[in-house]
C-alpha cells in the first residue's frame, strides 16, 4: 500500500545501522511510517532520531552531523541501532506476532556483534524482544522500567522509555532523563570493562 501511495520511499525491512563493531546495540520499537520507512535507516527522519541521534553524539557514539536524512555523513562509532519490528507496522503498532517473527533477526544481529556488552531497549516492546532473543527465561522475569537494568549472559540490558514525540511531549521521557540511562551506561562501561558472568540480576539505576 505504501508502495503505491508514496512509490520514492524506501518501504522494506529497515536495516540496522552502525559500526560492526559495536560495544552498545539500541533497539526501538519498529520503522516510523514517516521515518525509517521513508528513509531506510532507523529512527531517521521523525521526532525521536532527533533526541537518540543527539544523546549518540553527545556521549561519543556518533561523530557527524544528523540532518534527519541517510546522506548527512552522521557516523555511528562504537553503537548500533536496530528495531525489535523491521517494517513499518498497521498504524505504527506492532502486533505480537509480528515481534515473534522478527525476533530471529534480532537474534541473529545480536550474535553478529563479537564486541557487544551493552543492549539499550527503548519501551516495552523493545524490551520484551530483547530478552526473548537472549533467551534466558520468561520475559515477566525481567519487568521492564524505565532506568532498569538486567545483567543476562554476557549482557547488560538497559531499559528507557521510547524518545517518541509522544513521550518527550507528555513528559514520560525527558531529554535529562535519557542522557541519565546514557550516563549510567558510560558509569558501567568504566568500571566494568570485563565484568565476569555472574547469571541475571536486576539492578535500579
Amino acid at each position: 500500500m505504501q508502495r503505491q501511495a508514496n512509490p520514492t520511499w524506501f518501504n522494506a525491512p529497515v536495516p540496522s545501522f552502525g559500526d560492526p563493531d559495536a560495544i552498545l546495540l539500541v533497539v526501538g520499537l519498529a520503522p516510523g511510517l514517516r521515518g525509517a520507512n521513508r528513509t531506510g535507516r532507523p529512527f531517521t527522519g521523525d521526532y525521536a532520531g532527533v533526541l537518540l541521534y543527539s544523546t549518540l553524539l553527545a556521549f561519543g557514539f556518533a561523530q557527524g552531523e544528523y540532518l534527519e536524512r541517510p546522506d548527512d555523513a552522521l557516523r555511528l562509532t562504537g553503537a548500533m541501532i536496530t528495531n525489535a519490528v523491521r517494517c513499518v507496522p498497521p498504524e505504527n503498532r506492532p502486533l505480537p506476532i509480528e515481534v515473534r517473527t522478527c525476533n530471529q533477526f534480532l537474534k541473529a544481529q545480536i550474535a553478529a556483534l563479537p564486541r557487544l556488552r551493552f543492549i539499550l531497549a527503548l519501551g516495552l516492546v523493545a524490551h520484551v524482544a530483547v530478552v526473548r532473543a537472549l533467551g534466558p527465561g520468561k520475559p515477566s522475569h525481567y519487568v521492564f522500567g524505565h532506568g532498569g537494568m538486567y545483567e543476562i549472559g554476557n549482557y547488560l540490558l538497559f531499559d528507557s522509555y521510547h524518545c517518541s514525540r509522544y513521550n518527550t511531549n507528555t513528559g514520560r521521557l525527558t531529554a535529562e532523563m535519557f542522557r541519565g540511562v546514557f550516563e549510567s551506561i558510560a558509569a558501567v562501561r568504566e568500571r566494568s570493562c570485563g565484568w565476569e558472568q555472574t547469571g541475571p540480576t536486576s539492578t535500579a539505576i
